[in-house]
């Protein structure tokens, strides 16, 4: 291995003291390819046994933690034991790799597909709608509703547990229910969940308390609980780096085992509220000095390009459409073959990196997702 790399092949540890033997993460990726009953499906077992050897941790798509909370085409759910047998599944596939297994959960709000749930009934903190185009407005919550949410979080951390996974990472960011708790755009509540940013913290907080509850319950081995957030919105009113701040403080005081930042470019610059140049991604690492685990993520696809994101002190890289690119990444990298890194797709590609029909239609259909080249 080129010298140059050694860095990405650090081992880190956690807090919860489970070690990673690589600074290398899956990220979590949507990949549409569950059984239409929300049961884990072969497709998606070979998909991550193919990409997850490389990486010292991996994050699996994300599962819904209510049978309303779903936000894609054939998803994974976790809000019922019948789920657990092909959760075991997953955790054992990727423990198997050699990877640690953490599992992703959310719930969607006013994301959920009105097409996905009874009578089109999409909820979120307040009847105030996306701006995403062809956004139905969604009920607004009620208070037990929302402490019933809350209890389905910590059901579903339960079930990671029983089905043999490393961890979970709380899905706060992208715009899911969590960060509409968080946003002043997606929040006008004027009760204990709302109103003032402390108390549009309360719901997020209140999650990660609950999951860290159901854990000191259900398990005396290490387990891992993560947390993922976007830091900027664009919409007005929504959230920015100064808000983020304020859920970076409120975080990093949760004795959590890392923060992942959800942005699609690594060095992507703040929207607003920032004077000098630096990056999101840096000025987030800041503000939490050394607390706990960054993960950042981004827009990496060359060996060169991680070394260099991780120059800025990031502990942790996290690696999304390049591991879907080539499966052998970190493997080539460790290995000296570099130069053999596969950077585009090409239309015959599908069978070859084991990609399911769900994730593949998904690449193949979005323009400018993914690099795509003429067959060779």
């Amino acid at each position: 291995m080129n010298p140059k790399f050694n860095q990405m092949f650090e081992q880190v540890s956690l807090p919860t003291g489970i070690t990673l033997k690589n600074r290398i993460v899956l990220a979590p990726m949507t990949h549409m390819s569950s059984n239409a009953d929300g049961t884990i499906s072969d497709a998606e077992l070979a998909y991550y046994a193919r990409r997850t050897g490389g990486a010292g941790m991996s994050i699996t798509a994300v599962g819904h933690v209510t049978e309303t909370g779903i936000g894609f085409p054939a998803q994974f759910g976790v809000y019922d034991d019948r789920f657990i047998p092909g959760l075991k599944k997953l955790a054992e596939t990727i423990k198997q790799q050699g990877s640690v297994a953490v599992l992703q959960i959310f719930h969607a709000g006013r994301l959920t597909p009105e097409q996905a749930v009874p009578a089109g009934q999409v909820v979120a903190p307040s009847a105030v709608a996306s701006e995403r185009p062809g956004s139905p407005e969604p009920r607004e919550l009620t208070d037990a509703e929302i402490t019933s949410i809350i209890k389905d979080f910590g059901e579903a951390t339960r079930r990671a547990i029983e089905a043999g996974f490393d961890g979970v990472e709380i899905h706060g960011a992208n715009g899911y229910l969590i960060q509409q708790f968080f946003s002043p755009h997606s929040n006008r509540r004027e009760d204990r969940w709302g109103g003032s940013v402390e108390k549009r913290l309360t719901f997020p907080l209140a999650v990660v308390d609950e999951i860290q509850k159901v854990v000191a319950e259900h398990t005396k081995l290490p387990f891992i609980i993560g947390y993922r957030f976007s830091p900027e919105e664009p919409e007005t009113p929504g959230l920015t780096m100064e808000d983020t701040y304020l859920l970076v403080d409120a975080l990093k005081d949760k004795n959590l085992d890392y923060l992942h930042v959800s942005v699609n470019e690594f060095w992507s610059k703040p929207r607003r509220g920032e004077a000098d140049t630096r990056s999101r991604m840096e000025f987030i690492l800041d503000r939490v000095n050394g607390k706990l685990p960054v993960i950042g993520v981004g827009s990496i696809h060359t060996a060169d390009q991680a070394v260099e994101a991780l120059q800025t002190g990031v502990p942790l890289l996290a690696i999304g459409r390049e591991l879907i690119i080539e499966p052998d990444w970190v493997e080539k990298i460790e290995s000296g073959r570099e130069e053999d890194i596969e950077t585009i797709l090409t239309k015959s590609d599908q069978e070859r990196l084991v990609i399911p029909d769900g994730l593949w239609n998904a690449i193949i259909h979005t323009p400018g997702w993914f690099p795509m080249a003429e067959d060779k």
